[in-house]
């Protein structure tokens, strides 16, 4: 007994050593680019083709490296600036997996196997911009989100179609003071000229402590994530470690070795873990000697898309119903293609 505490302790350690540089590695990324990124700009240079729109999406992972906890409020942004359906929906799915950080993980931990890397790559594009184009038929998003979400979507978006019905003043020729400089009002009927010195060292003022909110914003991001991706990694990799040391080895081999069951299995195990998708490679590279490929591939496909977690945090954006036609949707798709792989090749 001792001896399976101490091997299950070191396949522990030996998880979060290899994983947590990626994790801190994501969360500083994700959390730069968050901060610092013009997101408005990015918004506006979308298309608004669906089919497009879903291709584009499933690659915007590079542009908001985050995992299935982040992803979740940044296509819910996507939806409140009016973005169309299946940029929000192929973002959602691709990119936890279709992301640098993601990516290059799996490049670490299955170098070994280089046929994992590429299908995880080829099955979560396909799924994601298949789901996008499919929801793409529903014009109209809002019957999709939840109520309060779609009030809010349609407040936002009669107050954008009165912004653009309305002229915009020409206040150079309202107010010929302002052709000639910047001014501010003193008293009652009084306009005083600012000094050229005082704007400048105003703007700078105006500059700095922009740039302090932005990195106050940045550390608590950082902090935040940290807090919540580490400690589901510990606890993934506790679960990982238990199953390989105390649960009898010929369960394992028994239910790894079928094509069926070992598929199952692990899309259940993804579900249910809810790892984060940066350190999941190395999560379920520990099976990898008693699993089949197409088993560890579903694993890796499946679960950065639909867990608890995920499934959780969905909750916010959708009503439930959407939610379970995604999951049966994505989990027939990730079978069937797992499946035909394992037959194939």
């Amino acid at each position: 007994m001792d001896h399976q505490i101490y091997s299950a302790l070191t396949l522990f350690i030996s998880l979060l050593v290899e994983a947590m540089p990626f994790l801190l590695f994501g969360v500083l990324l994700s959390s730069s680019l968050i901060v610092f990124l013009d997101e408005g700009k990015l918004i506006e240079m979308l298309p608004s083709n669906p089919i497009l729109g879903a291709f584009i999406g499933s690659f915007f992972g590079f542009c908001f490296p985050v995992c299935e906890c982040g992803n979740v409020p940044v296509a819910r942004r996507f939806l409140l600036q009016g973005l169309p359906t299946s940029v929000a929906i192929s973002f959602l799915l691709a990119a936890p997996t279709i992301n640098p950080v993601v990516l290059w993980s799996t490049y670490v931990a299955f170098r070994g196997q280089p046929e994992v890397f590429w299908l995880r790559i080829i099955f979560s594009l396909t799924i994601a911009m298949t789901l996008g184009c499919l929801f793409s038929l529903q014009k109209d998003c809002r019957p999709l989100l939840k109520p309060s979400l779609a009030k809010r979507l349609t407040v936002l978006l009669d107050a954008k179609a009165q912004a653009k019905s309305k002229p915009v003043n020409n206040l150079s020729n309202s107010y010929s003071l302002l052709q000639s400089g910047s001014f501010i009002l003193g008293q009652p009927g009084q306009v005083i000229k600012m000094d050229d010195a005082l704007l400048k060292a105003e703007e700078e003022k105006q500059k700095k402590e922009a740039l302090g909110r932005k990195f106050n914003l940045f550390i608590e991001n950082v902090t935040q994530e940290l807090r919540d991706l580490g400690g589901v990694l510990i606890l993934g990799s506790a679960i990982a470690s238990t199953i390989q040391v105390f649960i009898p080895r010929e369960i394992i081999l028994n239910i790894g070795q079928d094509t069926v069951t070992s598929i199952i299995a692990m899309m259940v195990l993804a579900s249910v873990v809810s790892i984060c998708s940066t350190v999941d490679s190395f999560f379920v590279l520990s099976f990898s000697s008693t699993f089949t490929t197409a088993s560890l591939v579903a694993f890796l496909v499946f679960g950065p898309m639909i867990d608890i977690k995920a499934m959780g945090l969905m909750l916010s954006i959708f009503k439930p119903r959407m939610i379970f036609y995604l999951m049966v949707i994505i989990a027939q798709f990730t079978f069937i293609f797992t499946l035909s792989y394992s037959y194939f090749f």
